[in-house]
């Protein structure tokens, strides 16, 4: 099963995000369950929040993705979204 991961930075947090940048893409990387991923970006062009795609058995298991995230643990959401998603085109 997908899920997709929206999450929504608190306000002038950018400083936090570039701090856990490479533990964030580590974990990516040695999860071995993200299929897509990537910054959404302000009107500033400032990184303000992540769309990840993952690739799980569960919805627990999304959860765990989520909550071990260094962007979680952090701090840096002000909002996180884990929905169920059909992959229909790409």
């Amino acid at each position: 099963m997908r899920y997709a991961l929206i999450c929504l930075d608190k306000p002038n947090a950018l400083q936090t995000r570039v701090e856990n940048r490479a533990a964030h893409l580590a974990h990516i990387q040695a999860s071995g369950v993200v299929e897509q991923a990537g910054p959404f970006i302000d009107a500033a062009g400032q990184m303000c929040g992540s769309l990840v795609i993952l690739n799980v058995a569960s919805k627990a298991e999304a959860d765990s993705w989520a909550a071990a995230d260094p962007y979680a643990k952090a701090g840096l959401f002000q909002s996180v979204m884990i929905q169920e998603w059909k992959k229909v085109i790409g």
